[in-house]
């Protein structure tokens, strides 16, 4: 869903056609992966970081047009909200100082961008959910101005053909109604990307599978939505239903959620593309004039634009992405599981740990996902977002155990062989992993900071929660700033 749609209203025939144009991108597709047809020359990293904008007071503030046109950068764009932001990072390698270099350019972009803001009275905040969101800022009026964000809109609506149900049982419990799916702007996340050759896409699609717990119950900062104390990483749960096309009776005849953990492990990535275009029917159906038969026929790159288009709208949690750059196609594992933050160190150390333990796993002589039930990992997922850092989860050969014993014992070593294989310097490699290591020993997420220091202000003040969530949010952001990673953070009340 990255690039600009027009308004329009779809027909019939629109849709029909869309159709087979999907399928016939699919049999594309299907030829260039029998015919080699891909990029594998180098494995590249690219990440995307989204934003929550705030005033002075740390109160949403709805001014992304505004605050871009002050960045005035490409590589900035709107989100679905009005106080969301997105930033892209260039791809670069992992070996020979290439994290310490990405690390730096997230921080001189973000602080530049950060000036910006400031000049119409705006700040940036790394955080899975802005904790002072109300309900009431999310209304259809605080869609972005872009015409895609309506258009997805006013789809997902007409399939679901009534209003959104949101329903979150954690600490507290959250029941809300929506009228549009501006909720899900509450969401901010990073994404890591990783390009990968044909052969070797499965296996890293399935260690990412596999890991994704792992990754949410260390990485957890999104404990608050709309004034409850919910899940660690309550994004996860509101992800899922704020995008949801199905209304009840669709959920339970058990039709597939199109924001989706999936269902079995694959062998190719044609297998994800093939369920996409076998289990979801097209939100966007928009057909560009491309043939992609006659394109490979004549030797040259197909866009596969519908395919590319309904793949956006499907929201896994590891999603394949088929792009074409400088005329060479390239495939991606596209990793989303992650919330923002809490500072440019912490989602470094998180990539880190990620890119390390998926090098190990993808490439094992005994696959953890043929000792591992895809049941197992998705239960993991779930329990994760749950329960943070306190959450126990399976892994072949160990059982069910707390998940800072699995990553101390058990995954820290195989990152730490993963980034030496991808050729990281030996110093970037003890310095990001560190700070996953000290978040298990000292049991300290961005979740557990939030909460932690929620409920000190509220004890030693006689403030109203809304209050105590404002004050904690500033705390928050001052943190941010210093960008020394979370787990060091002091608890003051």
């Amino acid at each position: 869903m990255g690039r600009d749609v027009p308004a329009v209203a779809f027909t019939r025939e629109d849709r029909r056609r869309y159709r087979e144009k999907v399928r016939r991108c699919l049999d594309a597709l299907s030829r260039m992966l029998r015919e080699s047809r891909f990029d594998d020359d180098r494995a590249c990293v690219g990440l995307e970081i989204e934003l929550n904008l705030v005033d002075d007071s740390g109160e949403p503030a709805m001014k992304n047009a505004e605050v871009l046109k002050a960045i005035a950068d490409p590589a900035w764009s709107a989100e679905l909200g009005q106080f969301n932001v997105e930033t892209n990072v260039p791809p670069r390698q992992l070996a020979c100082g290439g994290a310490a270099e990405m690390e730096q350019e997230v921080r001189d972009s973000l602080n530049h961008a950060e000036e910006r803001a400031r000049t119409v009275g705006s700040h940036l905040v790394l955080i899975g959910i802005l904790p002072t969101l109300r309900q009431s800022d999310v209304s259809e009026a605080a869609l972005s101005v872009n015409p895609r964000y309506r258009l997805l809109n006013e789809q997902i609506f007409a399939a679901r053909g009534e209003d959104l149900y949101i329903e979150i049982d954690g600490i507290e419990r959250l029941v809300a109604r929506a009228d549009s799916i501006v909720p899900e702007a509450a969401c901010t996340s990073v994404q890591f990307h990783l390009q990968v050759s044909p052969e070797m896409f499965a296996s890293c699609w399935n260690a990412a599978q596999a890991i994704a717990g792992v990754q949410v119950a260390l990485g957890a900062n999104s404990p608050f939505l709309f004034g409850k104390e919910l899940w660690h990483e309550t994004r996860v749960g509101l992800f899922e239903q704020a995008t949801d096309t199905r209304p009840a009776e669709l959920k339970t005849q058990g039709v597939r959620p199109r924001v989706w953990f999936g269902e079995r492990w694959i062998t190719s990535v044609f297998d994800l593309f093939e369920e996409n275009t076998r289990y979801f029917p097209a939100l966007l159906p928009i057909c560009e004039d491309e043939d992609p038969a006659e394109v490979l026929d004549r030797g040259d790159v197909p866009e596969l634009a519908e395919l590319t288009l309904h793949n956006g709208t499907i929201y896994r949690w590891n999603r394949p992405v088929y792009a074409v750059t400088r005329d060479k196609p390239h495939l991606r594992v596209e990793n989303r599981v992650l919330p923002a933050g809490p500072t440019v160190a912490d989602i470094i150390a998180n990539g880190a740990f990620y890119h390390g333990l998926l090098r190990s796993l993808a490439h094992a002589e005994r696959p953890v996902w043929t000792r591992m039930s895809f049941s197992a990992a998705a239960d993991n997922f779930r329990a994760a977002a749950r329960y943070g850092i306190d959450a126990r989860l399976f892994w072949p050969g160990v059982g069910e155990v707390p998940v800072t014993e699995l990553a101390l014992r058990h995954l820290l070593p195989l990152a730490y062989q993963g980034l030496d294989q991808w050729g990281m310097y030996p110093e970037d490699r003890d310095r990001l992993l560190g700070v996953i290591e000290q978040r298990c020993l000292t049991g300290r997420t961005g979740a557990t900071w939030q909460t932690e220091t929620y409920h000190a202000i509220d004890a030693a003040h006689a403030v109203e929660r809304h209050e105590a969530l404002r004050r904690m949010t500033l705390r928050y952001i001052q943190h941010m700033h210093t960008n020394e990673p979370v787990h060091t953070w002091p608890v003051m009340s």
